[in-house]
């Protein structure tokens, strides 16, 4: 089956459509992919994953179409981060 396998590198965005057999799991479709010879530094056994946009686990069975998704840790605090308005021209009267 085919899916794809997404992981969002600072400098280098990457998204792999890949084949994988029917019975594939996350991992195996991750370590399918090669991603993880091309950036070393993912670690499985701490970064989350997730199948369109929701984390799931490393034995979760895919489907025909998922998008595999690996994430980065959060690197700063949210907390510190300034809230964007929501867009709006701010020179309206």
């Amino acid at each position: 089956m085919r899916i794809g396998v997404a992981y969002a590198d600072v400098a280098q965005p990457v998204w792999l459509r890949i084949e994988v057999p029917d019975d594939a799991t996350v991992q195996q479709a991750i370590e399918l992919s090669g991603i993880l010879q091309t950036f070393p530094q993912i670690d499985l056994e701490t970064q989350k994953v997730g199948i369109f946009g929701k984390v799931t686990k490393l034995d979760a069975p895919l489907k025909p179409g998922d998008r595999v998704e690996i994430y980065r840790a959060i690197i700063c605090d949210p907390t510190q981060v300034p809230r964007r308005d929501g867009g709006g021209d701010d020179d309206e009267d």
